[in-house]
């Protein structure tokens, strides 16, 4: 049985009229007949009961028209669903990122996204960098915003935005009323330090800053994530270094004050399976690739 068949039979069955059916279908009566008739020797059922005057649905028939309706129907949402995987504007994707990415760039980058593909599932997943690389080689996540670069087969990565570092103080520090601070007015601070173990470039970038200007932090406390560093600054547990994009963790009881001296740029990297064949993984690059030339370019 053929798709036409049940086209014709819904018109004909809509209309109970063949002529009317006929030019709606835009074909003669007699073939349409032919193909009425035909379709109720292939089923073995009559379908429609027809003489000079009038035509009706028998009671089958009647049953028949829900179920090629129901038919042609799940047929347009398949064909449409399938259209919508290739153009990437359906499917699910596995995305990690750092807590300190969480503004910014990355959320226009996922807003843009979300306006242009609602019908994508998004599943956001945060982890640190070092998680996020492990995650990328076992296949687990489909594309992740990370501190720093690894190689691998069938990952390829590419910056988004070079941040600076900031100092982050408790509010009531007596450091704290300075617009600008030396990274050597740090040095016999309590120190709040992110974890060598999970992001060693990260971690060492940071140390290799404090070290250049004969500044040793004294650290008390380690956290994984920025925000938790913000909190633990809150509380009055020490100071910290961050990127300056965790100022967005605007709280009550911190402040945040730039470097008097030159700091390294923290670069913040996208990364992602390159043997990912989802048409919504390369819908989200293009947004990716179209912001971060905005933002290298001062757009």
């Amino acid at each position: 049985m053929d798709i036409k068949k049940l086209q014709y039979f819904i018109a004909v069955a809509e209309e109970l009229h063949f002529n009317r059916a006929a030019e709606k279908l835009n074909m003669t009566q007699p073939p349409l007949s032919q193909q009425i008739q035909a379709l109720e020797n292939e089923i073995g059922v009559k379908l429609l009961e027809r003489n000079k005057r009038q035509v009706r649905l028998t009671p089958a028939g009647a049953v028949f028209l829900e179920e090629a309706k129901s038919i042609l129907s799940q047929l347009e949402r398949s064909i449409k669903t399938t259209q919508l995987v290739d153009q990437g504007i359906i499917g699910h994707l596995n995305i990690g990122f750092i807590d300190s990415a969480a503004g910014g760039v990355l959320v226009d980058m996922l807003k843009m996204f979300r306006e242009r593909y609602p019908q994508v599932q998004l599943t956001l997943h945060e982890m640190t960098s070092a998680q996020q690389w492990q995650a990328l080689h076992e296949g687990t996540i489909h594309i992740g915003f990370v501190r720093y670069t690894e190689s691998g087969k069938h990952i390829e990565h590419r910056p988004l935005v070079n941040e600076s570092l900031i100092a982050v103080l408790p509010e009531q520090h007596h450091l704290a009323h300075l617009p600008v601070l030396s990274i050597r007015s740090l040095a016999l601070e309590p120190f709040i330090s992110f974890p060598r173990h999970l992001g060693a470039p990260f971690h060492d970038l940071i140390m290799s800053f404090c070290a250049q200007h004969d500044m040793y932090p004294n650290v008390v406390q380690e956290a994984i994530q920025m925000y938790t560093i913000v909190n633990l600054v809150a509380a009055n547990l020490g100071v910290s270094i961050v990127p300056s994009s965790v100022a967005i963790f605007q709280r009550e009881g911190v402040t945040f004050r730039p470097f008097e001296e030159s700091t390294p740029s923290i670069p913040l990297y996208a990364a992602w399976r390159t043997d990912c064949d989802r048409a919504s993984l390369s819908a989200l690059l293009e947004i990716i690739g179209q912001m971060s030339s905005e933002v290298i370019n001062g757009e």
